[in-house]
């Protein structure tokens, strides 16, 4: 079997500058659609102890829409169904990757939602109502009291949603979408080398989120921690991953 399968072909493949841009390319969209989901879960977070039905409704609603149908489907939508709703996407400024930005971006903030809201329903809540007998606004409890706590939780299950993020980058290449699966599938196709092609491809995964995944021990090591003066361990907060 091994026989068809052409080492010099997906060494080549493996150290051809197309593959080594879609990595980088998968990195970057992974990062700015991680970092923008983190802005927009947080306040998504907040907006679920609201004390506005309207506000709690359009946060289930945003989480409804989003956990309940296919990325897929999300990018597409973007992609080709949101400049024919609105012309302004229509115009040449709007390329695969901002569209894969947007839609990667809104949906990981409904999984992010969860996981700051988490780390924020972890810290305890005697520790709010003694910052508001000392005078302190809700932003400044948020600021000096809740959030610096918080993220103790919220990083270790973040590095989680990074690898997954990562691998669902890939999707991008219906959109035409330059990364790293794109360059695997247009070196597959240049000579139908598809198993030495799709085998570097599976190489860059393999190496990215290995590393990733020593980090992410790290900072479970580093970030599970136990409460001084508390009995039980503090957990570290996961999302349970449905498929998208």
């Amino acid at each position: 079997m091994l026989a068809s399968f052409d080492t010099h072909i997906f060494w080549e493949a493996l150290t051809s500058r197309p593959y080594w841009h879609g990595a980088l390319l998968a990195l970057e969209l992974t990062l700015v659609s991680l970092a923008a989901a983190c802005v927009i879960g947080f306040f998504l977070a907040l907006g679920r102890s609201s004390r506005f039905r309207s506000v709690r409704g359009f946060v289930f609603f945003y989480s409804w829409i989003f956990r309940a149908t296919p990325t897929l489907l999300q990018l597409l939508f973007i992609w080709n169904g949101l400049p024919q709703i609105w012309s302004t996407f229509a115009s040449d400024w709007f390329k695969p990757f901002l569209a894969a930005f947007i839609a990667l971006s809104l949906n990981e903030a409904a999984y992010m939602s969860e996981i700051i809201r988490a780390g924020l329903l972890s810290v305890d809540p005697g520790q709010e109502l003694a910052a508001r007998a000392l005078g302190m606004t809700r932003p400044r409890i948020l600021r000096r009291v809740i959030v610096p706590q918080a993220i103790r939780i919220v990083i270790p299950p973040t590095g989680n949603e990074f690898i997954t993020l990562l691998k669902l980058t890939s999707l991008a290449y219906v959109i035409s979408l330059h990364e790293l699966l794109t360059a695997s599938e247009v070196r597959g196709a240049a000579d139908f080398h598809y198993a030495e092609a799709y085998s570097a491809a599976v190489i860059y995964y393999l190496v990215i989120v290995s590393v990733l995944m020593v980090i992410q021990a790290q900072l479970e090591r580093r970030f599970t921690w136990s409460s001084a003066g508390r009995r039980r361990r503090v957990p570290v907060v996961s999302v349970a991953h449905d498929a998208r």
